[in-house]
Formats: structure tokens, sequence, C-alpha cells
């Protein structure tokens, strides 16, 4: 079994997983139209994902953290082969999106777990609302969240700081040579469907 974890405002809790807020706006998996719900492979990896997209005056709005489960059978992986140069960048290359609204149309799954442009050794899983197996994902009950104050002190210090030793840092650990590597990227077609998504 696998647990997932999502951070919501406290007021949007109870439609937290129905998908509409990514449907309406769009995110780094999907484009406008489509719904999707993002959910992350831990709880600190769904709060460093909050930190990079809200600004400060939304982090101090009330948050609950919302873990959910579902098997593995559900759930497919994404070939990071088959991921477009830069892929982590921000904003997102659109092959991105081309590659989460595939997977929907397709059918594939009812999850799909893709690397965190946060982290890239970690996983975020997409789910797909309209998916015959999401009624296999289990919601668990909400949990009142609050970020560490220290978090937002940080937070801020770092952004009136110029740029240090982040870039020699990554280099040694290899993530700009594994980033940067060469990959044809992909145009989500239904015929790409199955070599794209693998189950796990």
């Amino acid at each position: 079994m696998i647990t997932a974890w999502r951070i919501v405002k406290a007021r949007h809790a109870a439609r937290a997983f129905d998908g509409e807020d990514a449907r309406v706006e769009g995110g780094r998996w999907n484009s406008p139209g489509t719904p999707m719900v993002y959910t992350s492979q831990t709880a600190a990896l769904a709060v460093l994902e909050m930190l990079v997209h809200l600004g400060r005056a939304s982090i101090l709005r009330a948050h609950v953290l919302i873990p959910c489960t579902f098997d593995e059978p559900v759930v497919s992986r994404l070939d990071r082969k088959r991921l477009p140069k830069k892929w982590r960048s921000y904003p997102a290359p659109p092959e991105l999106q081309l590659i989460g609204d595939e997977w929907v149309r397709s059918g594939t799954s009812a999850v799909l777990e893709v690397p965190s442009a946060v982290i890239e050794t970690e996983s975020n899983y997409l789910l797909n609302p309209c998916h015959g197996d999401s009624r296999a994902i289990r919601v668990m009950g909400q949990q009142p969240f609050e970020l560490d104050p220290r978090l937002l002190k940080s937070r801020s210090s770092v952004h009136n700081q110029k740029p240090s030793l982040a870039p020699i840092w990554t280099t040694r650990l290899g993530w700009t040579a594994d980033v940067s590597r060469d990959v044809t990227p992909v145009t989500a077609n239904s015929s790409t469907s199955s070599a794209m998504f693998s189950r796990l």
C-alpha cells in the first residue's frame, strides 16, 4: 500500500481531491481543462512543493494536511527517459502538460508516479479523479497544519541573498549532468502511452 500526501487551504479541504483547481488553472503536468490531483510521496515533500508555489501571504493562511492511500496495481510510473531536457525548469516545459494530458486521456491508470522537480530523487503522485479505479483511492482524515515560523524566516533570507555555492554543490552531486541530459522531447499521442507509462 502506498500513502501520498496533499496540503490545501483549510477552506478547500472538502474538495481537495476533485481535481477542479488543476482543471481550471492547469499545472506542471496538466493543461487547463484536464482534471488532476497533485499529491506527494511524503508529507515533507508536500511542504516543499507548497513552499515553491505560494507567495508569503498565502503561506500564512491555515492549511490542512490530507493523506490518501492506494495499492500498487492502480499506479503507473512515468519513464524518466522520455522526459524533455530541462524538465525541472520553471516555468515547466509544455511537453510535461502533454504527457499528463495524454496519461489522463489514455486511461492507463488512476495514479501516475512522476519525479519531483523540487527533489529529483523523490516522487509525486498524480491522481486521475475521472478514472474508474479512482474509487480505490482512500482519502484519510485531514490534519491541521502550520508551518514552523523558522521556515518562513529562512525562505525570506534566501530570497534576499545573492547566489553562492549552490551551483557547485549541484554539479558535484551529479544532478546537473542528469537534468541536462540530451533527451528527445516527447510529443504526446495515443501510440506513446504504453511505452511512456509502465505499471508498478
